[in-house]
Formats: structure tokens, sequence, C-alpha cells
């Protein structure tokens, strides 16, 4: 018997990197996946999944995808929110349009989708939101995005404290996670190529992470496997932040 038999879930932001990558794993391991992007269906989307256009930062698109799930599934037990933005800006060079956007992805997207699907889980369900290292510590030249994540961290706890023990919610953080996101952080910086082989040189797991690593943790924390596990951030970042800042090599 696989792991999430008989489970719907719902996953944000599906049409390829991490998002597609949970997507995949959890009907690999037996659940009613639905997702869910700005753009029209992909493709190479299996016709036994569910896809709706969505912009997560519009109420309305968010109380229609409510909709959609419950006609399709009758409730929910896993949501997964994935969506995403970058806006590779210092506090200074932000506008206010730059506000309104990432964070109502990022942000608003996820508390919308939060309070719009734990009316669902009638029988009980799992919140994963993703979050990021960035959330932790501030990555140069994306301010809003550092911010974003920490209120991602934020409102993962306070679901877990407030909605307990029938909802379980954690976060995932992921580090340098090899998708098109990463690829536009590293080329804001000055050498690009330089900049990513210092990257690369600080992860002790020798490499950069796939979509599949942080699949496979979501799958856990979607399983029963997990069941005593909720309003947790989990790092994963091939142990990045978890070295000293000082250069080993000088020691």
């Amino acid at each position: 018997m696989s792991r999430l038999d008989g489970r719907a879930a719902l996953v944000t932001g599906g049409r390829q990197g991490i998002g597609r990558a949970i997507v995949d794993a959890f009907v690999a391991e037996g659940a009613d996946v639905a997702t869910c992007g700005r753009g029209e269906r992909p493709q190479d989307l299996p016709p036994t999944l569910g896809w709706r256009q969505t912009d997560v930062s519009s109420a309305d698109d968010i109380e229609d995808l409510r909709i959609e799930m419950l006609d399709r599934f009758g409730g929910l037990d896993i949501l997964v929110n994935n969506a995403g933005i970058q806006i590779e800006k210092t506090l200074l060079d932000t506008s206010d349009d730059d506000w309104d956007t990432l964070m109502g992805v990022n942000a608003k997207g996820v508390f919308m989708a939060c309070r719009a699907m734990i009316p669902l889980m009638k029988r009980g369900g799992v919140i994963i939101n993703i979050g990021s290292i960035s959330g932790n510590v501030a990555d140069p030249g994306i301010a809003l995005y550092n911010a974003s994540k920490a209120f991602v961290h934020g409102l993962t706890r306070s679901i877990a404290v407030d909605h307990g023990p029938k909802i379980r919610c954690n976060a995932i953080c992921p580090g340098w996670i090899m998708t098109g996101m990463a690829d536009a952080a590293f080329a804001v910086a000055d050498d690009p190529d330089t900049a990513k082989a210092d990257a690369l040189a600080r992860h002790p797991a020798g490499r950069f992470g796939q979509p599949e690593d942080i699949a496979a943790l979501a799958v856990w924390l979607a399983s029963d496997e997990s069941a005593f596990t909720t309003g947790q951030c989990f790092t994963v970042d091939g142990g990045m932040t978890s070295a000293s800042p000082l250069n080993p090599g000088l020691f």
C-alpha cells in the first residue's frame, strides 16, 4: 500500500520545478492530485490530474479553486502551498508595485489558500508550505522575497498552534534547488559563474539540490509517518546554512 493512497491533494504552482516534482511524487504514492498555475495546462500533465489556471494572489481565483476542490474531491486532505515568485531588488530599488506583486503571491496567496482550504479538511488534514532558507538568513538583492518567506514560516507555526490537532502544518525551507528561480538568483550576481562556484563550495553535501529532494520530504510530511510532526520549518539545503561563514580552507 502506498503512503498517500486515497488522499486528495492540491499543490499550487505545480507546472514545473519543485511543485511539479511534488505533484509527481504524490501521484506515485497513490494520492489523487490537482494542481494549478498562472498559465495553460501543461501538455505533459497526466490527464487524470486536475488543473486550474489560477492566480493565487486573487481572492476570486482562490474561491473558484476552493469550489473546484469541493466538486472534484468532496473535501481535501493535503494542501501544498508552493506557488511563488522572486524579484531581484534591494529595499531601496523596490517599488510599491513590486510589493503588491510579490507579497500578493508569496504571502497573501499562502494565507488565502490556507483560509479557503482548511474548512474542506473535514476529517483532518496536512498543510505543507514551501518557505526558504531566505526566510531564515537574508540572501543579498532579494529583500522582499526574504521577507515573504519569513512570513510563511511564521504563518506555518500559527496554523499548527491554532488549528491542531485536526490540522498539521509544516514548512519546507529549500536552499539552492536547481530550478529557473535559482538560475535567476545567480544571474543578478556581478559574476554569476563565480557566485555559483562559491555557493557550491559551501555545500557540505557536495552538490546543489534537485526538486526531487524537496518532494521526498513533502511525501513524508503528507503521510502518517509524520503524525507527531507539526509547526516545524525543515531546512533542506545540503548543509549550507549549518556551516560557519569562515572559510574552512584558511584553517
